[in-house]
């Protein structure tokens, strides 16, 4: 079941973080249709977290789009190189966003390996923003999308992780945040294959 605006909204960008775990990520290009189970996010939380695009209120042609309602993608280019997708939360001028650092793939097999360039079998085909992104035949473009429409869009297919399942530990290559940098708000999938490094409790 695909998930409605409604679950978007919700204000504890934390806690989506968790709850995003086991949904699966859902893309359509040119009448092609990859997805993924999400398996790994960080939380951004607006205006008073240092790790965050948004903190202290900036604004700038980039963030603009965390500024959005919930239930719109945020996609940004990392090192000049990599399109990282990230879920926007909250109302309306609260900028939270939850990272997608990695996918397990579960749709279009063959697209995802082909885009990726590797098999499956390598964890590396969809671990990392940037390879989880690329995998699903993210970029730029579709940066301000809605995530209830028909090019990217998210499902619940009743994957549910228990409590011991999910590993909480600080975010990755966030140093500049100080100490928010040391806050528990990247949330994993133990012993999951596709998890990018580190990922040992």
């Amino acid at each position: 079941m695909k998930l409605k605006q409604e679950y978007f909204l919700n204000q504890d960008a934390v806690l989506l973080a968790q709850d995003l775990l086991g949904k699966v990520l859902y893309t359509k290009i040119d009448n092609e249709i990859t997805a993924g189970v999400i398996v790994e996010t960080e939380a951004y939380f607006g205006v008073k977290d240092k790790a965050s695009h948004a903190y202290e209120g900036r604004r700038t042609n980039r963030t603009e789009t965390m500024y959005s309602e919930g239930g719109v993608a945020y996609v940004y280019l990392c090192y000049g190189m990599h399109n990282l997708f990230n879920v926007v939360s909250s109302v309306k001028d609260e900028p939270h966003a939850i990272l997608i650092r990695a996918i397990e793939p579960l749709i279009g097999i063959e697209i995802i390996e082909e885009r990726r360039n590797m098999l499956r079998s390598k964890s590396a085909i969809s671990s990392g923003p940037g390879s989880a992104a690329k995998a699903l035949g993210i970029d730029r473009s579709f940066n301000a999308k809605d995530l209830t429409g028909d090019e990217i869009w998210i499902e619940d297919h009743q994957i549910n992780y228990k409590k011991s399942e999910i590993i909480a530990s600080p975010r990755v290559g966030i140093a500049y945040a100080q100490e928010h940098a040391l806050l528990p708000w990247r949330f994993f999938v133990a012993g999951n294959k596709y998890v990018s490094k580190p990922n040992k409790v």
